[in-house]
């Protein structure tokens, strides 16, 4: 009397005689005894499974929360069955101590900094263990690094404390850069005033300096006659008043006389 067995798509039937593995079978129907015969299924499929967060110290003696999730599949379905006690379990175990060693070689900061880094280390330190367990783990990632409460508070204090130094080093620069431009300013005022006045001074001192020389030519282009007919026009200011005093000097009197004009005001003032 045999039994059949159905083995699925993507999984390996193990068949054991008398609870020893006698033979491996692949997706379809088989013939098997029951009582001496037992078909073990094993799964070819990509298994998820996500870790539960568990603690690790970095260089620093940082505390650490680690969250990590990975992807396998069975590659040997004899050594994940009948070499290890719980494959899966070993395999989750060998995870946490790579990342632990990993992340123990480093800083929180740089932890925390560097999940990309941490991720391709530990998935080339875990990727094939067939000739361990018969699994392969395709995908590793650490989904959340959590540094514990204490140290979290620590770094938000930094944090507060950096933004707070950012902030002051921003307004006072604001400030400098007003003082700077109003300065600035205020001088470019000043230089604007004094080369106002400068040239305001300018133009009077050329309007002087052409005045004194337009009268310096007509001075210039002044004869003696000039000079006598300004005399003879004052003497006879001088004749009509009732002042019959008149002080010239000698040189004057002589050359006065020589002129018809002059002598006839003379005459006129003598019979006053």
């Amino acid at each position: 009397m045999f039994g059949i067995a159905i083995v699925k798509q993507n999984t390996q039937g193990l068949i054991e005689t008398l609870g020893k593995y006698s033979r491996t079978v692949e997706a379809g129907l088989h013939l098997y005894i029951p009582l001496v015969q037992h078909v073990r299924h094993v799964s070819l499929a990509m298994q998820p499974i996500l870790l539960q967060k568990y603690s690790v110290i970095t260089s620093d003696n940082a505390d650490v929360q680690a969250s990590v999730s990975l992807n396998y599949h069975v590659t040997d379905a004899v050594k994940y069955s009948y070499e290890n006690t719980n494959s899966e379990e070993s395999m989750i175990q060998l995870v946490r101590g790579h990342l632990r060693d990993i992340i123990g070689r480093l800083e929180l900061n740089q932890a925390l900094g560097s999940t990309s880094n941490i991720n391709a280390q530990l998935a080339a330190a875990i990727g094939d263990l067939t000739g361990l367990y018969g699994i392969n783990v395709d995908r590793v990632n650490i989904d959340e690094l959590t540094p514990s409460p204490e140290i979290q508070k620590a770094m938000d204090k930094q944090l507060t404390a950096d933004r707070e130094r950012v902030a002051t080093i921003a307004r006072a620069e604001g400030e400098a850069r007003n003082i700077k431009l109003t300065t600035d300013a205020k001088n470019a005022a000043l230089v604007e005033t004094a080369q106002a006045q400068a040239t305001a001074t300018r133009t009077k001192a050329d309007a002087e300096a052409y005045r004194i020389e337009k009268i310096r030519q007509a001075l210039s282009s002044v004869d003696d006659k000039y000079f006598r007919d300004q005399s003879l026009l004052a003497f006879s200011k001088l004749a009509e008043g009732n002042n019959n005093l008149v002080v010239m000097d000698k040189d004057d009197i002589t050359e006065l006389g020589k002129v018809p004009v002059a002598k006839e005001l003379w005459d006129a003032v003598k019979t006053k």
